[in-house]
């Protein structure tokens, strides 16, 4: 077997990825590609790229996605991942940014004029093994908006290489010794999605399985396609759907879970229904991963290996290895030794209505237990004029059941002063791919 040869590389610069040139490093229904085409495929799309400084990198398949993001950075522009692919969103990024185009993987789809399409073939090119600065700029991911406007964060390959280090010493107790299989249900363009399904595939070493399924018999298909060790990364809005689903999964080594908080009863009910064990991931686009817990058993967050939390009187500043300062988050954490620590809500979740307290977080756990409901979110409208505070305004997923009878029931657990008025009936919530509710969408089905 031939080895990538990281020797060659001057300290500042590093592979493309880990590993001997026949690693296995993707499959699909119809595909295996090792390091070597990988390597060949993305110097072939790089010489292909328009002239540019930045590229929105709108591709669905996962492998297609791979080649184009190491495409792009080995041509010295930047990804740009926006938190979704609609029109709007698209838009706005690239008039945020100078000399953006977009990549996308389907000819089919509605593009901005001047989008590259790749080739149906990959274009394959020899030459030198790929590599980059650690200093080099390599993408800038968007946050969801689900608390306001979505901002930007810049990550250096550097910065990635260091913090993939940190998940995989976080994770690999899943799987020991052997490479294992991903199969993800969440967007690379997120950047959960990046870390788990980029990022890992790259230099943990991990072979990456190229499809994105989404309903729970694709999942089913996804994982027959891979070998053990089987590794599932996904969020919580979809790990439920494959427990109430009751289908039946290839043996697993692990449950990854992230994006939104996971509640101890569907973990459990996972890791029973799946026989392995949920790990859910702490963090958030502008730090990247940082801590984990194994959910069913744990209230408690551990960090990752050169973490360290400071409690602030607004949320809380992370200090990580790989973030070139401090970051401060709006979540409000109780730090405990070992360097654990157990979150307690944030700041803009808190609310005080007449001398009484209350989350947002709770309110909305509140009521996606009334019976009969199956999706719901709790907010915090903007105060209106003469007011001191805002009013509470739920949307709720509940078929066969009526708005007032909603709320008498849920009467018996809240205290009526966070009652939301208004409680709209909708046919489902506007989630986005990982099952966040941007806070404009929620407001828009409420009137405001």
């Amino acid at each position: 077997m031939s080895v990538v040869p990281e020797q060659l590389s001057s300290p500042s610069r590093h592979p493309l990825a880990n590993g001997g040139l026949q690693r296995l490093l993707a499959v699909g229904a119809d595909r295996s590609i090792d390091l070597q085409t990988f390597f060949a495929h993305v110097r072939g799309v790089a010489a292909l790229l328009p002239a540019g400084q930045h590229a929105v990198n709108l591709c669905d398949d996962r492998y297609r996605f791979l080649v184009a993001f190491c495409a792009v950075a080995l041509r010295g522009q930047v990804n740009l991942l926006p938190s979704s692919r609609a029109h709007a969103v698209v838009a706005d990024v690239q008039q945020r940014y100078p000399q953006t185009y977009c990549l996308a993987d389907d000819a089919q789809q509605a593009l901005p004029p001047g989008s590259f399409v790749l080739p149906m073939e990959l274009p394959r090119l020899d030459g030198v093994l790929p590599q980059l600065a650690d200093t080099q700029l390599v993408a800038i991911g968007f946050t969801s908006g689900s608390t306001g406007a979505p901002s930007a964060n810049s990550k250096t390959w550097g910065s990635f290489l260091t913090s993939t280090a940190q998940n995989l010493q976080a994770l690999q107790d899943l799987w020991g010794e052997a490479q294992p299989a991903l199969v993800a249900t969440v967007p690379s363009q997120h950047m959960y999605g990046m870390e788990m399904a980029v990022l890992l595939p790259l230099l943990a070493p991990a072979t990456l399985q190229a499809g994105r399924p989404f309903f729970p018999q694709d999942v089913v298909l996804a994982l027959q396609q891979v070998q053990a060790p089987r590794v599932l990364i996904t969020t919580p809005v979809h790990l439920k759907a494959l427990v109430e689903s009751g289908v039946g999964l290839p043996p697993l080594a692990g449950i990854v879970t992230a994006t939104a908080p996971l509640s101890q009863e569907l973990a459990a009910a996972a890791e029973q229904a799946f026989s392995t064990e949920v790990r859910e991931m702490f963090g958030s686009t502008e730090t990247c991963i940082f801590a984990r817990r194994r959910t069913a058993s744990e209230t408690a967050w551990s960090l990752l290996p050169g973490v360290r939390l400071e409690s602030q009187p607004d949320g809380t500043r992370v200090h990580a290895a790989h973030l070139p300062a401090p970051v401060n988050l709006a979540d409000l954490v109780e730090l405990l030794p070992g360097d654990r620590f157990v979150l307690r809500g944030r700041r803009a979740d808190l609310l005080e209505i007449a001398g009484k307290r209350a989350s947002l977080g709770d309110l909305t756990r509140k009521l996606q237990a009334v019976p009969g409901v199956v999706d719901a979110v709790v907010v915090q409208l903007a105060a209106e004029p003469g007011h001191a505070v805002g009013r509470i305004a739920a949307l709720v997923v509940a078929p066969g059941r009526e708005e007032a009878d909603i709320l008498r029931d849920l009467r018996e657990f809240m205290d009526p002063v966070f009652l939301p008025r208004p409680l709209r009936k909708v046919a489902v919530l506007p989630r986005n791919d990982t099952g966040k509710l941007p806070r404009d969408a929620v407001l828009a089905l409420l009137g405001h």
